[in-house]
């Protein structure tokens, strides 16, 4: 199995700055988006804090077994890419602590930040925050990824409706971020790709604005994946979203 990749990312209509980072590295069968949060430049520092902190910790692991030392307690129940980027967003989150006690400009900051990292036919997916990562299968779309929002919460627990979280003046508030905290909670899965499958990961630019429907046409309308990662951030834009817009399209191909 192989897996052709492209990615976008535009600051939106109302930002003079981009706190959205990603990082695609076809050699380590990893993809990160982050979206960063914090004044003045903080977001951005935060998500390029995170970014180069799990792609770090993948390039030291690329040859791992259980039995070596890891930074953190080996999780049996999980496989070795589950721990290789539970532990990447461990040492991420220490490295945006880290930097947040170097300098009073940065405390606060944090970021969300999903990644997955595919070996053979498998995907592993972790996420902290409300970037997500989707599925095109079959020509269904799925999302993967559960927010860690507010409003997530309120449509679990059934006083919110999806279109009225869509509108909400709290929808932009997360639940869980890499923030620097020494109780990060990281949420893992895996699952199998075939070919034919479509994977975006993207920050919230891009959902905010733009319907599970729409992505999903989106997916499938271009063969190119240039043309689906700037579709979807125009898209994002022509809706006039004030967000920043980043996303990442794989695309599985057997062989």
């Amino acid at each position: 199995m192989r897996v052709s990749f492209a990615s976008a990312t535009d600051k939106g209509l109302r930002r003079s700055t981009n706190e959205d980072n990603l990082a695609v590295r076809d050699d380590l069968g990893l993809f990160v988006v982050a979206d960063g949060m914090g004044g003045h430049a903080a977001g951005e520092v935060a998500s390029q804090a995170a970014i180069e902190g799990i792609v770090a910790f993948a390039e030291a692991t690329v040859s791992v077994s259980p039995d070596q030392t890891w930074p953190i307690p080996f999780n049996p129940n999980q496989s070795v890419n589950a721990n290789r980027l539970d532990a990447g967003f461990r040492m991420a989150d220490r490295r945006i602590a880290a930097e947040a006690a170097a300098s009073a400009e940065l405390r606060g900051m944090a970021t969300t930040a999903v990644a997955a990292l595919i070996t053979d036919s498998v995907v592993t997916l972790a996420h902290v925050g409300d970037s997500r990562v989707y599925r095109l299968h079959q020509g269904q779309l799925e999302q993967l990824t559960r927010d860690h929002s507010w409003v997530e919460e309120q449509i679990r627990a059934g006083t919110l409706t999806e279109s009225a979280a869509r509108a909400h003046p709290w929808r932009n508030i997360v639940t869980r971020a890499l923030s620097g905290s020494e109780e990060l909670e990281v949420d893992i899965r895996e699952l199998s790709l075939e070919p034919g499958d479509r994977l975006l990961l993207c920050s919230d630019g891009v959902f905010a604005v733009l319907t599970d429907d729409q992505i999903g046409e989106v997916l499938q309308q271009h063969a190119d994946l240039d043309a689906v990662c700037h579709a979807l951030i125009k898209g994002a834009n022509d809706g006039g979203g004030p967000d920043n817009v980043t996303a990442v399209v794989l695309e599985v191909h057997a062989g």
